[in-house]
């Protein structure tokens, strides 16, 4: 008999199909009017291989304690039962408190974790380290970490980046034109850190376009910019934003659109920054023919956007991925400028956003009442890093460094407890990190699954020591491969046909048409995995597997055309010499 336990996640809520005490299946929250097809894979990952079943030690410290530090990321992990794993943390913890004391504990645990009220380990983890005494936090995130330690300087808080924004039926009604730097892709909006009841966005495009609000998509991806808008695609050079948004705050400057007023009441600075975009600072006027040679826009195409912005109420839109790089701040803080110079801010519908399109719920109305939550627990140590100097803090203890107008030193961690994320998947640099992760004497991780070898945490090492026996001829071609390297996938074949066998070859020869239908490959479309078929037109993903277990994946943004096969996936065993 089946049975419906409603639960929650971050991509929405739904109810858990349970036979026998097994999660078989899901059905969406009843409410929700448009459910995120992630849910599904819920089962799957609830009772996957992966799942750590125990507690599981490092083999090098069973045996030898914190001195086993060189065996790091190379030994298996031995399972033991709970008790024997609550007695070895509580034990290392009062090891390191009595002699290093609460500085050498880092217990930030930058990360989303589980959903809900109890269950987010984060605070968890806080509210535990503070009883026990003080711990090294974290603060900012990867998120917006840039943004939530520049706004505040610029316009007293970061609500303008964290939320609630103005709400999109707020611009559907009063607006009339929305400027999308990095554009709101509506994929990202199936993701709110906790879960969200109702995905509305569906709802706020609909009303956007019948608001006959006109969108415009200023990125290097054309899909960034949400189908139900039809909005206009303006093709920018990466990184290149701050170029344009001078540019526009140029051209509302010379031909006498910007709002003086505004600029004289509510801001300050302002002849200061003008010197610089004038040209006066430094010779350069920052106009739209310096720009389009920057940026790639055509200096016509800027001209004209910046007079569309000043005739029209407009919303001049960021993402947060535009401050994420070195100077990030930039991008952001053009923005408020060209914001002020059309002095829309506070006005219904115009002004300026960071975040439409990041996540879900950043642009809806607040909730009516405050959702309760985990009575926090003090820290006594009252002491924090950057969550992106990780790296930087466990090699180099004792140096200073600079972070928000303030010098501090970097403390000597000795133990670092995690709990509901992982930096690996944050962190810049992983190399770096990886090098960094060596140096504590102790790491203790709370995560529910681990890499997938027959119920064990043995393949890392396996997988390291099969790449070390690998010849440098197949080597290269695995590197050829590699998802970093950001090559069109007419790029990629080639590497493959120049590097692989004639059996490859031929292989591919066979199978070039599935190629015919594929356009501009995307960095974010490809990934490594295991497997060794091609999947149909409908999955829209083309997998060839190599002799040595990995699989490579393109993504297109059309179905793949003139496949001839009676079943949806292809077996297809390639090797590489």
């Amino acid at each position: 008999m089946t049975r419906l336990v409603r639960n929650h996640s971050h991509w929405g809520s739904f109810f858990a199909e349970v036979e026998d005490g097994r999660v078989v299946g899901v059905r969406p929250f009843e409410r929700d009017p448009d459910p995120s097809p992630l849910i599904e894979a819920i089962p799957a990952a609830v009772h996957s291989k992966t799942r750590v079943a125990q507690p599981v030690v490092r083999e090098g410290w069973l045996k030898n304690g914190p001195a086993s530090r060189e065996g790091r990321g190379r030994e298996p992990f031995v399972p033991v039962s709970w008790d024997r794993a609550l007695d070895l943390i509580a034990g290392e913890l009062s090891r390191v408190k009595r002699d290093h004391g609460h500085a050498a504990i880092m217990a930030g645990s930058q990360g989303w974790g589980s959903a809900g009220i109890f269950h987010e380990p984060r605070p968890q983890l806080r509210r535990f380290m503070g009883i026990f005494g003080g711990y090294v936090d974290q603060v900012s995130n990867y998120s917006f970490g840039t943004a939530l330690v520049f706004l505040p300087h610029v316009v007293g808080n970061a609500q303008c980046c964290t939320g609630p924004l103005t709400s999109w039926s707020s611009i559907a009604r009063h607006g009339r034109l929305m400027v999308m730097f990095g554009g709101a892709n509506p994929k990202n909006m199936q993701v709110t850190k906790g879960g969200m009841g109702v995905h509305a966005i569906g709802h706020s495009l609909a009303e956007l376009a019948r608001g006959g609000v006109e969108v415009v998509n200023i990125s290097p991806i054309r899909d960034d910019g949400p189908d139900a808008v039809a909005p206009e695609w303006i093709s920018i050079r990466p990184g290149t934003d701050t170029a344009m948004l001078l540019a526009l705050t140029h051209t509302l400057i010379t031909e006498g659109r910007h709002d003086q007023e505004f600029l004289a009441r509510y801001c300050t600075g302002f002849e200061r920054v003008q010197s610089y975009v004038m040209g006066e600072a430094d010779g350069q006027p920052k106009d739209a023919d310096w720009a389009a040679a920057i940026t790639g826009v055509s200096a016509e195409t800027i001209r004209t956007l910046a007079r569309r912005m000043a005739a029209n109420r407009t919303m001049i839109s960021a993402s947060w991925s535009l401050q994420r790089a070195d100077h990030g701040e930039q991008p952001y803080w053009a923005v408020l400028l060209l914001a002020s110079c059309l002095g829309q801010i506070g006005l219904p519908g115009g002004g300026f956003g960071f975040g439409y399109g990041s996540a879900s719920g950043i642009a809806e109305p607040p909730p009516a009442f405050r959702t309760p939550g985990m009575e926090a627990a003090p820290n006594p140590l009252n002491r924090s890093i950057p969550a992106a100097r990780i790296s930087q803090c466990l090699l180099h203890p004792g140096e200073p460094y600079d972070f928000n107008g303030r010098r501090s030193n970097y403390p000597d961690i000795r133990l670092v407890y995690w709990a509901g994320g992982n930096p690996f998947h944050h962190h810049q640099d992983t190399n770096q990190l990886r090098a960094a992760f060596r140096r504590p004497e102790t790491i203790i991780v709370h995560e529910p699954c681990g890499p997938r070898r027959r119920g064990t945490l043995t393949s890392c090492c396996r997988r390291r020591r099969r790449w070390k026996e690998m010849t440098s001829a197949r080597r290269s071609v695995i590197r050829s491969l590699s998802p970093w390297k950001r090559r069109s996938s007419r790029s990629v074949r080639r590497a493959m046909i120049i590097r692989s066998s004639p059996r490859c070859r031929s292989a591919l020869v066979a199978r070039k048409r599935l190629l015919k239908g594929a356009t501009r490959w995307r960095g974010c479309g490809i990934s490594i995995t295991v497997g060794a078929t091609v999947c149909a037109p409908t999955l829209r993903r083309y997998r060839i597997s190599t002799g040595s277990g990995l699989t490579v994946i393109w993504k297109f943004r059309k179905a793949l055309t003139n496949m001839s096969c009676s079943t949806n996936f292809v077996p297809i065993r390639m090797r590489i010499s």
